[in-house]
C-alpha cells in the first residue's frame, strides 16, 4: 500500500487541529437547517443505537439519491442475515431513510471527515465491509478503515471526465493513494471504470447503474386514483427536481401555455423541498397564482402554480403527469435522475446539460422516449404539443419505459462481485434489530 502523500498527510492534521470547533459548526449549521439538532452527537461519531450482535455492513450514501440506490443491496444484505447500517450526510435523506428502509437496517448520520470521529464510529460499530456509493471518497474515512483493515468497495461508482481532468492536474498521487486503499470499485460505466483505472484503482469492474434497479418511488394507488379524479380532466404537467435559475423558464413556460390550456396545472417539485417558499414567491412576482403543497394546499385547488415541497411524495406526482421535465439540465447541474419518471409512465423532456445520467439521456433521446429542450419557448412547445396530442405522450412515455428496462442488472451483478467482501450468510430472522 502506498504511502500517504504529503497533501493527504496536511489534510489529516488540519482535520485534527480542526476538530475542536467542529461542535459549534454543527450547531450553527443545525440552526439554519442543515443538522438535525437531536443527532448532532452522530455527526462526531456518537451511536445512536447500540452495536447488534453479529456482522455488520455499513452502507453509505452521501444524500437521497445515492442512499436510495443502495436499497436494494441493503435489503439484500438483510435477508443474508447481516446488520446494515446505512449512512448519510443530510436530513433529507434521513427523513426518507425513516420511511424506506428495509428491516434489518438502520441509519445513521455519517461523522463527519475527522481522524477521531472515524475511529469512534468504527471503534463501536465494527463493520465487515464498508460499501460507499458513486463518488465517496472521503480522505480521512479511507485511511482509517485500511488501518482498521475494513474492507471498503466503491459501488455504483462514478468518474466524470471532468472530475478525473481536475484529479489528475491537480492530485494526482493523493486520489491514487485513496484508491490504492479501495479493495474494489464497481463502475457505473466502462468509461467511468477506465477513468478508475487510469486513476490509479487496483481493481475495477463495471457493473452498471444500480438506480435502474431501484425500486420507483411509491405512492397509495388508491390516492392516485382519487387524486386523478378530483383533477377532472385539467391538464398538468410536472417540472421535477428543479434548481435555481431554471425555473424561471418553467414559468415562462406555463405563462406560455396558459391561454391555449384553460385550467393548466405546471407542478414544480424543487429539487430541494426547503426553497418550496421562494418559489412561491417567484411565480407570484413573475404574475402567475401559485399554491404549495408544503401549506396544506391541495392539488386539485391549485391555480396556475402548484409548489410541491414536501419529501417523499414525487411518486404521486410521477404518476399523475404525463409529462415531466427533469430538471438541473437546463442550468449546469449535470441533470437529475430521469430514470424514475421513466419507469412510472412520463414522456420526457430534459435541457442539455445531462453529464450526470449522458448515456440514459443519450439512449433515451435515440428511442424517442425523452426530447431535448434548451429554454423557456422549446419547453413550452414540447409541452403544449404532448398535452394536445395524448397518444403521442403515451407512445413517448412507453418508449422511455422500455429504454430504461434495458438497463437493468446492475444489483445482480454488484451483487456477485461483492460476495468474496461478504461475511457467511446467517439466519435471516436475526437481522431484524
Amino acid at each position: 500500500m502506498r504511502p500517504l502523500p504529503p497533501a493527504l498527510r496536511a489534510y489529516r492534521i488540519g482535520a485534527t487541529l480542526l476538530a475542536p470547533g467542529a461542535p459549534a459548526l454543527l450547531r450553527w449549521r443545525a440552526g439554519r437547517g442543515k443538522e438535525d439538532p437531536a443527532r448532532l452527537g452522530e455527526r462526531r461519531g456518537l451511536a445512536s443505537h447500540p452495536r447488534p450482535p453479529g456482522e455488520v455492513a455499513w452502507l453509505h450514501g452521501a444524500s437521497i439519491g445515492e442512499t436510495l440506490a443502495l436499497m436494494g443491496l441493503a435489503e439484500t444484505l438483510a435477508e443474508r442475515g447481516l446488520k446494515v447500517l446505512v449512512t448519510s450526510g443530510t436530513r433529507t435523506s434521513a427523513e426518507l431513510l425513516a420511511k424506506r428502509l428495509p428491516p434489518g437496517a438502520r441509519h445513521q448520520f455519517v461523522p463527519l471527515d475527522v481522524p477521531r470521529y472515524l475511529r469512534r464510529f468504527l471503534g463501536h460499530w465494527r463493520p465487515a465491509v464498508a460499501i460507499f456509493a458513486e463518488s465517496e471518497l472521503w480522505p480521512n474515512a479511507v485511511v482509517e478503515l485500511a488501518a482498521a483493515r475494513t474492507p471498503l468497495v466503491l459501488v455504483n461508482a462514478r468518474l466524470s471526465a471532468r472530475s478525473s481532468a481536475r484529479w489528475a492536474k491537480h492530485a494526482p498521487t493523493t486520489l491514487r493513494a485513496l484508491l490504492d486503499r479501495v479493495a474494489l470499485v464497481l463502475a457505473q460505466s466502462d468509461a467511468d471504470a477506465a477513468r478508475f483505472v487510469a486513476a490509479g484503482a487496483r481493481a475495477v469492474a463495471a457493473t452498471g447503474n444500480l438506480k435502474f434497479d431501484a425500486l420507483p418511488p411509491p405512492a397509495d394507488p388508491a390516492l392516485v386514483e382519487a387524486q386523478a379524479g378530483r383533477l377532472a380532466g385539467r391538464p398538468l404537467w410536472l417540472a421535477a427536481s428543479t434548481h435555481p435559475g431554471e425555473e424561471e423558464a418553467v414559468l415562462d413556460a406555463h405563462r406560455a401555455l396558459a391561454s391555449g390550456f384553460p385550467g393548466l396545472v405546471t407542478a414544480i417539485a424543487p429539487r430541494h423541498p426547503e426553497r418550496g417558499p421562494d418559489l412561491e414567491a417567484l411565480a407570484i412576482d413573475l404574475g402567475l397564482a401559485a399554491d404549495r403543497r408544503g401549506t396544506g394546499a391541495s392539488l386539485e385547488a391549485a391555480r396556475d402554480v402548484y409548489v410541491a415541497d414536501t419529501l417523499g411524495e414525487l411518486g404521486l406526482f410521477y404518476r399523475l403527469a404525463p409529462v415531466v421535465f427533469v430538471g438541473g439540465s437546463l442550468v449546469r447541474r449535470g441533470g437529475q435522475n430521469p430514470i424514475e419518471p421513466a419507469r412510472l409512465g412520463a414522456a420526457l423532456l430534459h435541457g442539455p446539460h445531462t453529464a450526470n445520467f449522458a448515456d440514459v439521456y443519450q439512449a433515451l433521446d435515440e428511442a424517442g422516449g425523452a426530447r431535448l429542450v434548451r429554454d423557456a419557448a422549446e419547453l413550452a412547445d414540447a409541452v403544449g404539443a404532448l398535452l394536445v396530442d395524448p397518444a403521442s405522450s403515451r407512445e413517448m412515455a412507453r418508449r422511455a419505459g422500455a429504454t430504461v428496462a434495458s438497463f437493468t442488472g446492475a444489483l445482480a451483478r454488484t451483487l456477485a462481485a461483492l460476495e468474496p467482501f461478504l461475511p457467511a450468510p446467517t439466519a435471516a430472522a436475526d437481522a431484524i434489530w
